[in-house]
């Protein structure tokens, strides 16, 4: 989804204070007991099925590919674990951080509390190119095409927004609107004049958000960018605190403005365009949980970022295991439950600040 409205939010008259040492301590510890409950939930998310299988069944296929227990499952049962669920369910958590983090940035920089990791194009342009290989019928190749048509529109966005970008213009925002319109234009007219058949609804499961086509394959390709693009993000966390009160204030504070914005916005581009390219374009999710978070943390980002991408996991991971079993043997997109979930929470926190103003 694209938001659409570029005025910037009311920036407090002056940064926000360093943490004390109770809240940092509190904050490791919620990081601490998320990142626990990542683990478990990948477990427990791996075991949840038809077949019967518990978190101790999971716990022995793993060890018995890394080599760490010498007796494994039956081969059916292994199977459903090692080559269908635990890829699903990892992926699920990566996309779930990448989206999560990518959005609080994107909020950030452009000042816009309405701001989605989309905000640039980035899920058109992965649109436009995963629909073409699907239609024809290079399916291998669609996390690849994803990702290339995602880097194409954050290029056509910066190309049209020109030296603004490294200002934090709202031109840019403007810039990513046209290139979402054309994309989404573009991706229409390919499906209108090729899909026939079973394409549609192949192509339809994609646009709403799936990771029903999770592999090692992918994950093995997408997972490393995703880690290491959050991570540097992590470590950007003191600039961007300092751009929630300004280019002036944050120039004042050292930051190098304008080279600084175009690497967390490139940042930012690899891990939603590495999302988008193994699960489709999922929604509200980037917009709605880094407001979610920062009740908990507040809004510092060295408070905010490490939270935040364990609870985008943990909340992905469950709502994909719901999305293929409350229907099972059908399976819905996950980009419908997100937007079903998303959309009441997050009127819910507009509701809430209204009544705190």
């Amino acid at each position: 989804m694209t938001a659409v409205i570029t005025r910037p939010a009311v920036a407090p008259a002056r940064p926000e204070p360093p943490p004390g040492p109770r809240r940092s301590v509190v904050t490791l510890g919620i990081a601490t007991l998320l990142v626990l409950l990542l683990g478990g939930s990948v477990l427990a998310a791996a075991a949840v099925g038809a077949s019967g299988l518990g978190p101790g069944h999971v716990l022995q296929s793993i060890g018995h590919h890394l080599g760490l227990t010498p007796v494994g499952l039956p081969r059916l049962d292994d199977a459903i674990i090692w080559e269908i669920r635990l890829p699903r369910v990892i992926t699920a958590g990566l996309v779930g951080a990448a989206l999560a983090l990518s959005g609080a940035v994107m909020q950030t920089l452009t000042r816009n509390p309405l701001a989605d990791p989309y905000l640039l194009g980035l899920s058109s342009g992965a649109a436009l190119g995963a629909v073409s290989v699907l239609l024809l019928g290079l399916g291998l190749v669609l996390p690849v095409a994803a990702f290339l048509g995602a880097m194409l529109a954050l290029a056509a966005a910066l190309a049209l927004t020109g030296r603004a970008a490294a200002r934090g213009s709202t031109r840019i925002v403007l810039a990513g609107i046209a290139v979402a319109q054309i994309c989404s234009a573009a991706t229409s007219f390919v499906i209108f004049s090729a899909a026939q058949g079973d394409s549609y609804r192949e192509v339809l499961a994609w646009l709403m958000g799936s990771l029903g086509g999770a592999e090692w394959s992918s994950l093995t390709v997408a997972g490393p960018i995703i880690v290491v693009a959050a991570l540097l993000l992590i470590g950007y966390a003191r600039s961007l605190d300092a751009f929630v009160f300004g280019d002036q204030v944050a120039a004042s504070l050292g930051v190098a403005t304008g080279p600084t914005r175009l690497v967390l916005l490139g940042l930012v581009a690899l891990l939603t365009g590495s999302a988008v390219a193994v699960s489709g374009a999922i929604g509200f999710l980037g917009l709605t949980l880094p407001h979610a978070v920062r009740f908990l943390t507040g809004p510092a980002h060295g408070r905010l970022l490490p939270v935040l991408a364990p609870a985008g996991a943990i909340f992905l991971i469950w709502t994909d295991t719901a999305a293929r079993t409350v229907l099972a043997p059908e399976e819905v997109p996950v980009g419908i439950l997100t937007a079903l979930i998303g959309a009441p929470v997050f009127g819910v926190l507009l509701w809430r600040q209204r009544r705190s103003a």
